[in-house]
This record gives structure tokens, sequence and C-alpha cells, in this order.
């Protein structure tokens, strides 16, 4: 009954969207524009639709008492273990990757609109953060891809703790015609798995929407696979639109699936209308359930890190219920240099792959690395928040065959520390009896910390260097931090929550709805909006006990 239900509201939003947001290839600009705008409002309405009818699916589930984390059970996540509070006197440098990944933020959506609660290895904390985009400074160089900010204040569940938050801002391209000649790979899994009605459907729909973003300057191929891999259309400009658009909808779905004999097909495709100075990216689309051919994720990461070498990026779109398989397609993303992002409804697409078209498709800096050199003289413990799969050793910071994270065109990105200051009460670890555990301050006693960043330009292998150090003159109080530290901050601790809230003390549901309420900005943006209602969902999920 339930996938019955969900099939159909799901179906009807395709249909509806078929017959309602058609592109007109000989529209001038201005009637474009106002084609988008109708789409948008349209897809809007239908995202609407669908989520009352999985909240309607979730309330009829409790009445016939069918146990909602049934399907969720058959869903593969990877876990890995919290950071840990670090003593700075011990252990005084962090060192990790940047992440642009949001796969986790629209997959924990999809489980609560559902009416079930997450399992906590299904929360990436940094990607529920990342989720949004901040109104962080751009670069004020053209030769900079990006710009760092920080801000300090006291952290909202503890008055004993500080937050540091960093964030990075990418320098922006302002719609599709700015960006350098694409050559695109649809990579799209047909098997019989994504037949429901919320995998290849969708999918299909969802390519319509960043087809119709292409010029006549951009190339589009299409490769599926099941037990096979077989090629449905060359390389196509962007202005055969209607070509494009009938490979798509020739897609139908049936048999096993060998996700490496699609790849490898891909890559050799992506080869053939190589651009040398344009953008070179393979999307797949599937499910991540895998069953004929390589299909551990070790084997399928290695084939991917070689492909990656000829210059060509893998970017995943994940589709579907039941037996996704989110660390197989988060970790051959990350392998292939691009983004991993999870489609559960129109308007998740229409923000992927055209609000964000720049930022998915155009990389402006790769082997990001940050490193945090804590001062013992000021923070006595430290706490990075998420980014669990992405911490590298410190020597790997300085080593430039060691693959690190992408920026996309306008990407932000938010990383956040938990700081206790020296003197501050309630410590986590309590000091040695025997040991030396005083801090000496030397000649900079104003600085928490020292931050360094390294990154490579897309076309370069060596990498570029910024530092700058964070004082303690930077502090102010909560009321008194900008939007986006109050969001970030009630994001990061909503999905702490979600992960059983082992730092929060008392801070839960009702504290989160409060902190994202007093950011200005959460009446002026949806997806801020959106985000609060999710957390009252999820308190309400959890009281039912879901």
């Amino acid at each position: 009954m339930r996938k019955g239900i969900i099939a159909i509201a799901i179906t009807s939003t395709l249909m509806a969207c078929s017959q309602n947001s058609s592109v007109d290839e000989t529209a001038n600009s201005d009637s474009a524009s106002q084609s988008k705008a109708k789409v948008s409002a349209e897809l809007y309405l239908m995202h609407e639709e669908a989520i009352q009818a999985q909240r309607f699916t979730a309330k009829r589930q409790r009445a016939q008492m069918i146990p909602a984390h049934v399907e969720e059970m058959s869903e593969n996540y990877a876990e890995y273990p919290a950071n840990p509070v670090q003593l700075t006197i011990d252990n005084p440098v962090s060192t990790f990757s940047i992440d642009v990944d949001t796969s986790s933020y629209s997959n924990v959506r999809r489980m609560l609109n559902q009416g079930v609660m997450p399992p906590a290895k299904a929360v990436r904390t940094e990607e529920l953060v990342n989720y949004f985009n901040y109104d962080y400074p751009a670069p004020d160089q053209a030769d900079q891809p990006f710009n760092v900010s920080t801000e300090l204040s006291v952290a909202p569940w503890n008055k004993d703790r500080h937050l540091l938050r960093i964030g990075l801002k990418g320098l922006d391209m302002d719609d599709a015609t700015t960006l350098p000649p694409a050559n695109l790979v649809f990579l799209v899994d047909v098997s019989g798995s994504m037949h429901s009605p919320n995998k290849l459907p969708l999918v299909k729909r969802s390519l319509r929407m960043l087809a119709s973003q292409m010029r006549a300057q951009d190339t589009i191929a299409l490769v599926v696979y099941a037990g096979a891999a077989g090629t449905v259309l060359e390389p196509t400009s962007g202005k055969e639109k209607h070509t494009i658009y009938q490979a798509i909808d020739s897609l139908e779905a049936g048999g096993s699936t060998n996700g490496e004999a699609g790849i490898k097909l891909a890559y050799q495709l992506a080869e053939q209308s190589r651009q040398p100075k344009g953008i070179n990216r393979i999307i797949l689309c599937s499910d991540g359930d895998l069953n004929v051919g390589t299909s551990n994720v070790s084997d399928l990461k290695e084939l991917v890190e070689r492909k990656r070498k000829s210059g060509t990026q893998l970017t995943t779109l994940s589709f579907g219920t039941g037996n996704y398989n989110d660390e197989l397609m988060e970790q051959i993303a990350d392998a292939g240099n691009g983004q991993a992002a999870y489609i559960d409804t129109l308007m998740e697409a229409k923000k992927v792959l055209v609000d964000e078209l720049g930022g998915t498709l155009h990389t402006i800096a790769k082997d990001v690395k940050i490193q945090v050199e804590f001062n013992p003289a000021t923070v006595k413990e430290y706490r990075l928040i998420g980014y669990e799969n992405r911490i590298l050793a410190r020597e790997d910071f300085n080593n430039d065959k060691v693959d690190a994270g992408e920026i996309g065109a306008g990407h932000t990105v938010t990383a956040l520390y938990e700081l206790t200051l020296v003197g501050a009460e309630n410590p986590s670890v309590d000091p040695l009896r025997y040991g030396n555990d005083t801090e000496n301050p030397g000649s900079k006693s104003n600085e928490l910390s020292f931050i360094k960043l390294r990154y490579k330009l897309p076309d370069e292998e060596t990498s570029r260097l910024l530092t700058f150090p964070v004082n303690k003159s930077q502090f102010v109080a909560l009321d008194k931090t900008s939007d986006d530290f109050k969001h970030a901050a009630a994001v990061a601790s909503f999905a702490e929550v979600l992960k059983g809230g082992t730092h929060l003390r008392s801070f839960g549901y009702d504290e989160i709805i409060s902190l994202a309420k007093s950011s200005k900005a959460a009446t002026g943006r949806p997806l801020r909006s959106q985000f609060i209602e999710l957390v009252e969902l999820a308190k309400l999920t959890a009281a039912s006990g879901a």
C-alpha cells in the first residue's frame, strides 16, 4: 500500500510536469525567462504535493502498524566514529579535506517526510550544513578562486564552549552562459531496480532539466547500463534538444546491474568529445545497487580514481529508496572529483541542476585542504564537527599527491569547531595528575588558532597556500553573530541530535527551532524556512516512536 500511494503521487507529478514544463526551443530569451519562472512555480507546487503524499503515507503506515523502518534497513550506509574532543597540548593540529556533497540532507529529508527517523550513520553533519548557501564575502581577486572568512561566538548548546566558523565562498558565475563549453555524459542505470516512479522516471525528468540549460557549444552523450552497457546517444550538440529529449524519454528499466561496464563506456565517450579548456564530466544516475561485474566499493573507487587522471570528473545523482547504496554513490563521487547529491523530488533536481548549475558542473579549485593549528595558550580543547570521512593525516596537508575535495563555481563551504578555552569551566577532559598539562603562552597569547588552506587551480598540479590567524578579539555575543552563523549552528546541532546528541547537553529540537528562527533570513529564504519545518517534523516523528 505504501509504495502504491507514493507511486501514484509521483506518477501524477511527472505527468503534470511533462504537460506544463516543456522547453520551447525557439523562444527568445525573455520568454525563456518567463518559462523558467513558470516552471519553478509549478515545480514548487508539485514538490509540496509530493511531500503531503509522503506524510499521508506515513500516517496510514502507523495506523496499519506497518514497521516504517523495514525498507530503510536494506539501504547501505558507511559508518564512521564521531570526531573526539582533542586536547590541544597533545594534538594541536587538525587536518581535513573540504566537502561540497549534499546527499545526506535530502536523503534525511526524504526519510522524515516518510515518517521515518534516519539512522545515525545516514547523517553526515557537514553535508547538512553545506546543503545551504551562505552570504560569505566573495573573492576580490581574479586569480583567487575563493575567499575565506571566520566568525567566533559562544556555542549555542553550551555556555562553557566557543564555536568557530570557517567559511569558504567560491567565485560565482551568474548563469549557464558564462560557463566554459561542457562535454557531458549521462550515465544512467536502467536495471530492474530502477523501475520505481521515484527512480528512472524521476531521472528522466531531471536530465531533461539539465539538458534544457545546454548551449550549442556543449555536447551531451547518453550511456545506459543494466546487465551490459550501451550507447543510446552519441555526443550531440546542446542545441539539438529534440534529439536529446527523445533519447532520454526512450529509457526503460529492466535486467541486472553492471555498473563497471557503464563507467568504462562513459569515460570512453567523454574522451571522444573532450573539451581541453572546458568542462568534462560524467553524471551517474542510479540507486547504487550493483550486482553484476565489479560491485565492491573499494574496487569501483580504484577504477574511478584511475579514470579521473584523464581529466574527466564524475558526479553522482542518487535516486530511490529501499535498496539505495549511499556508501557507494558518495565514495565514487569523491574518487571521481565530483559531487554527490540525492534527488528526492523534482524541486531538488532543479536546485542541483538548474539553480546551482555552475557549482555542479564547473570546478574552480581542486584538492582543497584545511589545516588548523590551535594555540595551547588559549585553547584547551577542540572538536571538529562533522567531516569524519574527510580526515587527513597531518603530513597529508603538504603532500600534493594526496587527493582532497573540489569547490565548484559559487559553492560555499562551512566548517565548525567547538572550542574549550583555557580557564573555561567544565572541560571535557580532566587534567593529568602526573603529566605536564601546562600551556606555554609564548608570543601569540591573543591568537586562538592559525588556519592554513591548500588548493590547486583546475589545470595545475602544484598547490597554493593561504594562511591567516584567528584572534580572541574576533569574539562576538551570539545575538550579534551573522544570520549565516546562527543558521549553520542550528543545522549542525540538528544533525548532532539525529546522531544522538552526545555533546549537546539538553539542547534539543525546541532550542534548534528557536535558534534557526532567530536568523532574519529564516523567513526570506524558502530552503531555510523548510529547514525549520523539517526540525518540527523530526520532533513529532521522534515523539511518535517511529
